[in-house]
């Protein structure tokens, strides 16, 4: 059997029963297309990022930075999700730098020696952006007084409402979902700024098959993706996941992810310090 996963936007709770709708649909209609081994439920005992690289890999959804770092040649471009939040701007996605609401900063720089939270080191939202919102200002590789690692975007804000931390960057999807179904979440923090924008998070499918056989596999996801966005009947779910369409980018659309990495290697500031 093969593995479907997609796991990177599943809470709060409202958005797992639409992703798992939305995968229902999905592998009916890759039935109908005739694709065999196809899971009737997305697999939600695998690691998120376990499933990027599992020999049965069928469908998931990365982040643009392990992607351009990680998993460039290990798997292959299927589509990129276009989500209708604020800060989304077609298939481009920016974090939203959070701090407490009684925080006295009004600026970026009055951060210098804050507490920063970061979900994961190799995450695009919460630090290849944020690193590039700080380096201009980092002296010596340094502007935090301390970096903590939560695990994860919800983690980073529960961290700045418990004072462990001062300061995070939250993509604007979960932002969004926090927002519509979790509201309460975000009661105790404010956007203080918003980072540059890049690709948003793509799916995925695996890349260790023939060219041949690849081709036809992303041909026929990306057929049912189109039906998903045009049926009806699923109208409600893409309203919970503000989901909006699938756009085909290349590689090189996400080249810009790694060069905002080596611009903040050049301005002396590799990591999140």
């Amino acid at each position: 059997m093969r593995l479907a996963s997609l796991a990177m936007y599943a809470s709060p709770p409202p958005l797992a029963e639409a992703t798992a709708a939305l995968w229902r649909f999905l592998s009916d209609a890759l039935n109908r297309a005739g694709l065999d081994d196809i899971p009737g439920r997305l697999d939600t005992a695998v690691c998120y990022n376990e499933a990027w690289t599992h020999p049965g890999l069928l469908l998931a959804q990365t982040c643009g930075f392990p992607y351009v770092k990680l998993l460039r040649g290990k798997v292959r471009l299927v589509a990129t999700p276009i989500y209708g939040h604020p800060g989304c701007d077609g298939p481009s996605t920016c974090s939203f730098i959070i701090v407490g609401k009684g925080s006295d900063a009004r600026s970026l720089e009055d951060l210098v020696g804050a507490r920063a939270a970061i979900n994961e080191p190799v995450s695009n939202s919460g630090v290849n952006l944020f690193r590039a919102a700080i380096a201009p200002l980092a002296r010596d590789g340094r502007f935090f007084s301390l970096v903590i690692e939560t695990g994860g975007h919800r983690n980073s804000i529960a961290a700045i409402n418990s004072g462990k931390a001062d300061v995070a960057a939250i993509d604007c999807v979960t932002y969004g979902n926090v927002l519509r179904f979790d509201p309460e979440s975000l009661a105790g923090v404010r956007i203080l700024s918003q980072t540059v924008r890049g690709p948003g998070l793509p799916l995925i499918t695996r890349g260790d098959a023939a060219d041949e056989e690849v081709s036809l596999l992303r041909q026929v996801l990306r057929q049912v993706l189109r039906q998903a966005i045009a049926e009806p009947s699923l109208g409600p779910v893409r309203d919970v996941l503000a989901l909006k369409d699938f756009v085909v980018l290349s590689d090189a659309d996400y080249e810009p992810l790694v060069a905002l990495e080596r611009q903040a290697q050049r301005l002396g500031y590799p990591v999140i310090a």
